[in-house]
């Protein structure tokens, strides 16, 4: 008995040698503490110092050969305060403070972002945490304590399959400042690109022009002869782009992922690819392919090629696993080929969010046989900055799109345009989907999601699906022949206005206020002018003192408007949706009640 106790105690001993516990203090935030319970052998350094007015946490681990590296965590809380909601890149805008035990994110190198902010209700940071880890997987948990009216935050490191590795470092940053909200989540997002010397594909300006998407209208069952037809019409309009989707390679129209993988043209339904991508390059438009990059299905032919590189095991679409070079080198040449043989101008890159590991890393138990790269996320940035190389070699303004949730500041590296997340129909949230990407992707052009409204909508209400894209490229999904008149002469008036301000709208400071409402209030402002749309009746928009041109946006259901503005304008004039004038109305100094059409606009001139 005496010696299981002895037994017993060593091996307690032993496990409490393993588990480490160590802090350090910033100023304005308190302290920080890493934890790590199974050290395993591993050496760790934590060190805190201040750089500027951020804080700024350094971990080094170190083993003397390599090894998986121990799951740890780092936490930090502080009181309440004036903090009332978290805002992170999966939200979308709502940003409720909830326990933090009720909420996880998860960033890794293909979904979401290390950046999560503490607000007041005015639209003030009181933290943000960044974290220099945009290529493995980032497990935090965020909210309040109800125990005792503090907020906290953890984020935990090494929580999935990792190959083994001998060193690992990583920063985390601590933002206090007393600054608008919106500031502090771009830099925390540029502080994580330039710490992990990210370098950022260059945009083309092609990157920033409006777009026709075939996908709502038509989704697989789609042919040459729609496309051209449509194009025609979407050139008139004034759309540079189109971008043809899911069901040019395959003649099966029950949706899902089951014949990807051969990436072979339909030629029921694209006899003459080249020719047919000839003909609407001739209307003005570039043309860009849909490619559900990891998917391999269960009907391809390619799906018996690859068996035994996949990350998973299903029975109708299988996930290629880019550790293995004979995959890379297969998708590479598969983009390589068609824009060369096809002349497309770009490629929307889909599911790249799907190279994850659904239990156990397959790879463990095969030794790694076969895989020239053992880590996941090193082998899908390596498979990513090949593709990006590969493609500009022959094209270099070669369109890549992405969507959300694969937004982070890795994936800038491989593509020019980031969509927002599928939102059909759902004007507020592609605003809120718009608005969140703006905030987190530097000089990328931010798309929205493809519009659609029903064709017996007015004119009017058809415009709020646009006004709540305009911050973004908006893309459109519309069967453009079955469309009024009205409704088309409202699109060529936007798409000309977005046009004409593009830089303003697009590429100037952006400002989306209350993320925790939606943003019903977004301006955006260039040396030359200042943009503001406002989305809810009842909004008091108060306009800065300036000088410049001031063009207020009515994308709220009613036709009037509270404006306060801080000088008298010299003029002020009204229009409607289609760009037609109303007239010009008095505005003074202070508090104005203006009657400005729904999804029409005001121009103040100073």
């Amino acid at each position: 008995m005496r010696k299981l106790f002895l037994a017993v105690l060593a091996a307690v001993c032993v496990l409490q040698a393993m588990a480490l516990e160590e802090s350090v203090e910033l100023k304005g935030v308190g302290k920080i503490t890493l934890r790590c319970y199974d050290s395993n052998g591993w050496r760790f350094e934590m060190k805190g110092h201040a750089e500027g007015d951020r804080g700024i946490v350094s971990i080094d681990l170190d083993n003397d050969k390599p090894t998986a590296p121990p799951r740890f965590s780092v936490g930090f809380s502080r009181p309440l305060g004036d903090v009332s909601y978290l805002w992170h890149a999966g939200d979308d805008g709502r940003c409720p403070l909830v326990p933090s035990w009720l909420r996880r994110f998860r960033s890794d190198i293909a979904s979401g972002i290390p950046v999560y902010t503490f607000l007041d209700s005015d639209n003030g940071n009181c933290l943000t945490v960044a974290v220099s880890e945009p290529f493995r997987k980032v497990e935090a948990k965020m909210g309040a304590v109800e125990d005792n009216a503090m907020v906290e935050g953890e984020m935990a490191f090494f929580t999935e399959p990792e190959a083994p590795i001998s060193s690992y470092h990583v920063e985390l940053m601590f933002d206090s400042r007393d600054v608008f909200y919106g500031d502090a989540i771009a830099g925390g997002t540029q502080w994580i690109v330039d710490r992990c010397g990210i370098v950022t594909a260059p945009v083309p300006e092609a990157a920033f022009d409006p777009l026709y998407s075939s996908w709502y209208q038509f989704h697989q069952e789609l042919t040459a002869g729609d496309i051209e037809a449509e194009c025609r019409l979407a050139a008139l309009t004034g759309m540079k782009t189109v971008i043809v989707d899911d069901g040019w390679q395959t003649s099966d129209n029950n949706r899902g992922y089951a014949y990807c993988g051969d990436w072979e043209m339909c030629e029921d339904k694209f006899p003459d690819f080249a020719g047919h991508v000839k003909r609407v390059r001739q209307n003005g438009m570039k043309y860009m392919m849909w490619y559900s990059v990891p998917f391999v299905g269960a009907r391809s032919r390619n799906h018996e090629r690859f068996k035994g590189m996949y990350l998973t095991d299903n029975p109708d679409t299988n996930v290629l696993d880019p550790r293995f070079p004979e995959v890379r080198e297969f998708l590479c040449n598969l983009y390589e080929t068609a824009l060369r043989d096809w002349n497309v101008d770009g490629f929307k890159l889909d599911f790249i969010d799907r190279f994850k590991f659904a239990g156990a890393d397959p790879a463990v138990a095969q030794d790694y046989a076969g895989r020239d790269i053992k880590s996941l996320p090193a082998s899908v940035d390596t498979l990513m900055n090949e593709i990006n190389r590969r493609l500009r070699a022959i094209n270099r303004d070669v369109l890549i799109e992405f969507r959300q949730e694969y937004i982070g500041p890795a994936i800038r590296q491989y593509g020019n345009m980031l969509r927002a997340n599928d939102c059909p129909c759902d004007a507020e949230g592609n605003r809120r989907r718009v608005a969140t990407l703006r905030l987190t992707s530097g000089n990328t052009a931010v798309h929205s999601d493809m519009l659609e409204w029903n064709v017996t909508d007015t004119p009017q209400q058809a415009a709020r699906h646009v006004l709540s894209a305009i911050f973004g490229v908006v893309q459109y999904s519309m069967m453009l022949r079955t469309l009024p008149e009205e409704h088309l002469a409202m699109i060529r008036h936007w798409l000309d206005f977005s046009q004409k301000h593009r830089d303003t709208l697009l590429k100037s400071e952006f400002r989306p206020y209350y993320p925790q409402a939606g943003y019903p209030l977004i301006e955006a402002e260039s040396t030359n002018e200042l943009i503001v749309a406002t989305y809810n009746v009842g909004n008091l928009v108060t306009v800065k003192d300036v000088v410049k041109p001031v063009w207020l946006l009515n994308a709220t259901a009613g036709n009037q408007m509270a404006v306060e503005l801080a000088r008298r304008p010299k003029s002020a004039e009204v229009f409607d949706t289609f760009g037609n004038s109303q007239g010009h109305v008095k505005a003074g100094r202070g508090l104005n009640r203006i009657a400005v059409p729904r999804s029409g606009y005001v121009k103040f001139e100073f």
